[in-house]
């Protein structure tokens, strides 16, 4: 069974109640919608006659978009994205949906969950085409500022990812940088190709934003805050792309002549750049299988991130994923100096602190 957070989204509870009958009636999973009651009832009539597998657990908060994700983990534990979590941790359920708000979504995983054994950070990862298919790229926005070792970690799980998901033998890992050169980038990619260079995963080096639509690479890592950014560019490139395609067809007659002509082509490029069609991303590395749909998903995308997160439990990635990381891990023969990173990783440890002190003062 699937919790999916009913009310986390932009279009919730509709859309997000629509994209799960789809699944359950088309893939035969079985879904809980976790929110407020008497509005996912009114969604959910024809179900009745179907007789399709969803239960309702209520849950009385909802997160909003822009709230802050430690102060509404505190201040709504009976949220939709807290009790589905919640299920998740107590084994009601085997994996978790949300279109909410992703840092709070991030924030509260962590904390209900927690790490898998061996991982240091979890990291989102998602799905770009790619002339040659599709390509993942992570992370995507949960980690601004990382560590070299982290984004070792990044690879790994990504390698995992494209190989028992994507079905990819042996996936080639690259480093997002603003060059090819290993020389290129900051401090931390610098680092970090020397750390991937040497280690046993198929590292094919620096790969540069516009070759990744090329399918150079299976997998593409990322800081955080560079991974989110690329997404968002992709996303309104793609989206604007289509239309103003479709705004210079219909401007002229012998054009939309042509575009009849050429229909299922344009409807075939529109459907690999929609980011409907490859449902939510993974947040890999919690103990739990956790899949943030986009904010703005349509029932579509809620299905399809269904359908991801059943894939996710039926290959049993999770228990694959820290056998992984110690042994790739083992086989690295550079270590960055941890003296470099001091400063960052002392930061990191008073924020931990400070947290550890609000729960108890709580």
């Amino acid at each position: 069974m699937i919790a999916v957070d009913a009310m986390g989204g932009d279009f919730a509870p509709g859309a997000i109640v629509k994209g799960a009958l789809s699944a359950a009636k088309e893939f035969g999973i079985k879904i809980v919608l976790v929110g407020d009651e008497a509005r996912i009832s009114r969604y959910l009539s024809p179900s009745n006659e179907l007789q399709l597998p969803i239960d309702i657990r209520h849950a009385p908060q909802r997160v909003e978009m822009g709230e802050v994700p430690s102060e509404s983990f505190r201040q709504k534990p009976y949220s939709s994205m807290s009790v589905s979590l919640k299920m998740l941790y107590e084994k009601e359920v085997k994996a978790v949906v949300s279109a909410g708000n992703t840092g709070a979504f991030l924030y509260s995983a962590i904390k209900i969950l927690n790490t898998l054994p061996k991982v240091k950070r979890p990291a989102i990862s998602t799905i770009i085409p790619s002339i040659k298919g599709r390509t993942i790229v992570l992370d995507a926005g949960a980690n601004v500022d990382c560590r070299p070792e982290w984004l070792l970690q990044f690879a790994i799980m990504g390698h995992l990812y494209a190989k028992i998901i994507l079905k990819k033998e042996r996936p080639k890992i690259a480093l997002l940088n603003n060059g090819s050169e290993p020389t290129k980038g900051n401090r931390l990619t610098q680092e970090v190709y020397r750390i991937l260079d040497n280690s046993s995963l198929n590292f094919v080096g620096n790969i540069e934003g516009n070759n990744i639509f090329y399918g150079e690479a299976d997998v593409v890592v990322c800081d955080g805050f560079v991974g989110n950014i690329f997404l968002k560019l992709t996303e309104g490139f793609a989206n604007i792309y289509v239309n103003m395609l479709k705004e210079e067809v219909s401007k002229r007659a012998r054009s939309g002549i042509g575009a009849y002509l050429m229909k299922p082509a344009f409807e075939n490029l529109n459907r690999r750049l929609d980011f409907t069609e490859y449902g939510g991303a993974p947040l890999l590395g919690v103990n739990g299988v956790c899949i943030v749909a986009h904010g703005s998903s349509p029932s579509y995308a809620i299905k399809n991130a269904i359908k991801t997160a059943e894939d996710f439990v039926i290959k049993d990635f999770n228990k694959t994923l820290p056998e992984e990381i110690e042994r790739l891990e083992d086989l690295v023969t550079y270590r960055p100096s941890k003296r470099r990173w001091f400063w960052g990783s002392l930061r990191g440890s008073f924020s931990k602190e400070r947290d550890e002190k609000e729960e108890k003062i709580e």
